[in-house]
């Protein structure tokens, strides 16, 4: 298994629906898109030169919003 593959595995055990496409930009480069969403509307799109990168970019970007959650919860509570 590719390592692009375990984290889309994981967002998707996760709950997360998946979604990725390669695209040319205005200089002829690849990028990769990868784009990860619920039911509720939260969604996140990570984009990168490579496809494994563009898959840690979102990865990253669940991750933050994750914690930023928590800690809200967290302060929440403390009060």
């Amino acid at each position: 298994m590719k390592d692009w593959a375990i984290i889309a595995d994981n967002l998707h055990e996760a709950g997360w629906s998946l979604g990725w496409v390669s695209a040319l930009d205005r200089e002829g480069r690849t990028i990769w898109i990868a784009d990860a969403h619920r039911d509720d509307g939260r969604r996140f799109v990570g984009r990168a030169d490579e496809k494994l990168t563009a898959f840690v970019e979102l990865e990253k970007e669940l991750k933050k919003t994750q914690k930023r959650r928590l800690d809200a919860a967290f302060h929440a509570a403390v009060k």
